[in-house]
């Protein structure tokens, strides 16, 4: 059937919007634990005026918007301002940057299946929805995990993460917010690049399958998943020509041509591995992929900057430039262009 969403325009303008101009979005919505987590292994202190500066540091970046179409954010940073008293969203959208947020809780251990889990936070989805939009927001994701193991993923565990994501979804699109959603099968494990391929190819089938029972708009969407890659664990590693064809097959057999934009994530991956495989997907899918193979980048754009900065105001200058510089790379992916060149130009 139809989506219901009575105004669809400004989803699919959006979607495409975050989509365009070889761009991609900047993940910045660590939760408090885990940016504390980072700090905290580079001696930050973990307090909420460190988060803020730390923050504020990655929206000033100057030319940003040049390579970030969109940046995701958490319910702390969304309500937070720069020294000067701006809201980092007003400075975002000021920097052509579209604005979007977190919206799951986070992931709790699926009862009955050791070693699966589940995110929470459907509840109250709507009225929190509301608020962000009202706020400025434009866009949403919502972040599921599977694992790969012993007797894993598990039917329920497949079943119930495709369903909870088709649902934020629908309540995505009911508030005007393009859903942004994210089933991310996880690197850790000892699983061959074949198991993580065969259950890939199932986690988006289900997806798809439960985002069309609950009537999303495809077009007023984008998917954000993890490559196929073998575990880390894996004593066979591929080359990054491998991980592409495998990638992008997966997703020609599973991904409606109706989405706009795969936005894929990092999920751990190192900042320059990561571009090297973006840039391998699209010199050899980029002509006849039907939907934009972008990049929706934390750790892999953040994280050099992050070991600059250490929490000291005069590296934020140098920080900055390296966050630019991760960014170019991936744009420059995006073109099919990257290459070792690239990185040590800082140029695209």
């Amino acid at each position: 059937m139809e989506s219901l969403i009575m105004n669809t325009q400004p989803l699919i303008n959006t979607a495409s919007a975050l989509m365009a101009d070889h761009k991609g979005i900047l993940a910045m919505d660590e939760s408090n634990p885990t940016c504390n987590k980072r700090f905290a292994a580079l001696g930050i202190p973990q307090t909420e005026d460190a988060r803020r500066d730390y923050r504020e540091m990655i929206v000033t970046t100057p030319n940003l918007g040049e390579c970030i179409s969109g940046a995701i954010l958490y319910d702390e940073t969304i309500r937070q301002k720069t020294q000067e008293g701006t809201s980092f969203l007003n400075v975002l959208i000021d920097s052509g940057i579209i604005p979007g947020i977190k919206v799951d809780a986070g992931t709790q251990d699926l009862a009955g299946h050791p070693g699966e889990k589940t995110t929470e936070r459907l509840d109250g989805l709507r009225e929190r929805l509301a608020e962000y939009s009202q706020m400025g927001a434009r866009f949403a994701k919502w972040r599921a995990v599977i694992g790969i193991g012993e007797g894993i993923p598990s039917r329920s565990c497949l079943e119930g993460t495709a369903h909870t994501l088709a649902c934020y979804a629908a309540l995505c699109q009911e508030a005007g917010l393009v859903p942004i959603v994210e089933p991310e099968v996880l690197m850790t494990g000892e699983h061959t690049l074949e198991r993580c391929l065969h259950v890939t190819r199932e986690v988006l089938r289900n997806v798809f399958i439960q985002l069309n029972c609950q009537r999303v708009l495809l077009e007023g969407m984008l998917l954000k998943p993890s490559m196929v890659l073998p575990g880390l664990s894996c004593p066979t590693q591929v080359s990054v020509e491998e991980v592409a064809d495998a990638t992008v097959n997966c997703l020609l057999q599973t991904v409606p041509a109706a989405v706009p934009g795969v936005a894929f994530l990092s999920g751990g991956q190192s900042a320059r591995l990561a571009s090297a495989r973006l840039n391998a997907m699209n010199v050899r899918f980029k002509s006849r992929a039907p939907w934009a193979l972008a990049f929706s980048f934390a750790r892999a754009i953040q994280q050099p900057a992050l070991e600059i900065w250490r929490g000291d105001e005069l590296n934020v200058k140098a920080a900055q430039e390296a966050l630019l510089h991760r960014a170019r790379c991936n744009v420059a992916a995006r073109r099919g262009i990257y290459t070792e060149d690239t990185e040590g130009s800082g140029t695209i």
